[in-house]
């Protein structure tokens, strides 16, 4: 399978996932209020949709059609918000939170595999952000009927992060998973933990491995 015909099965994929399924399960989870239903539904996208791409990228030939590929989605996602016509089941009209996780998924994929030649590098930062962070909304949004930020969620997502740092990348890709696990606590808007989580662990895994053999 070429590198075109991936990229096309994984967004039918991703819309899929964006534009049916987290429509569909919007109705059973809005019993809880319609904005923990549109964070959960963001959790479920940032898992199926860009957790499971990210697992994949190793079977693309390079970074360049992932990443335009990203940058496309985030385009598909901003377009919503400038019209005014968001897509209601998991847009949230205060932020545009969505935009930049695809944004930092191109950009750590095409700097580590682009610029320093091992994709794990941008991967598992990826990763962290899709799953680990998943993680941690889930948790919050049981615990706190709300989006919040609390230690608890910080817990939640280092116990998911951190065995994901070492499958690929032993010890510096733990540390590196409970480092994004931390800075996930902050938030300086406009810059969400969606920019912060994936910049500060590709930082870490890049200087690392300056010292340290990856």
């Amino acid at each position: 399978m070429s590198d075109l015909e991936l990229a096309a099965a994984l967004g039918a994929w991703v819309m899929f996932v964006t534009l049916v399924l987290t429509r569909l399960t919007y109705k059973p989870l809005s019993r809880l209020g319609h904005m923990r239903a549109v964070y959960f539904n963001r959790k479920i996208i940032h898992v199926l949709a860009g957790g499971v791409v990210a697992v994949l990228v190793p079977a693309f030939s390079s970074w360049v059609v992932p990443t335009l590929s990203a940058l496309a989605i985030a385009v598909f996602l901003y377009v919503p918000h400038r019209l005014g016509r968001l897509f209601w089941w998991f847009q949230d009209p205060d932020n545009m939170y969505e935009v930049s996780f695809a944004v930092m998924w191109g950009l750590v994929v095409a700097l580590s595999w682009g610029v320093l030649g091992d994709w794990r590098l941008g991967v598992v930062p990826a990763l962290f952000m899709a799953v680990g962070d998943s993680a941690t909304g889930i948790v919050r949004n049981l615990l706190f009927k709300r989006r919040t930020k609390h230690w608890v969620g910080n817990v939640a997502m280092a116990a998911v992060s951190v065995p994901i740092g070492w499958h690929y990348l032993g010890l510096p890709g733990a540390l590196a998973g409970l480092l994004a696990s931390a800075v996930e606590r902050f938030e300086f808007p406009p810059v969400d933990d969606n920019v912060l989580v994936p910049l500060s662990s590709f930082l870490f895994l890049a200087v690392t491995g300056i010292f340290y053999p990856l």
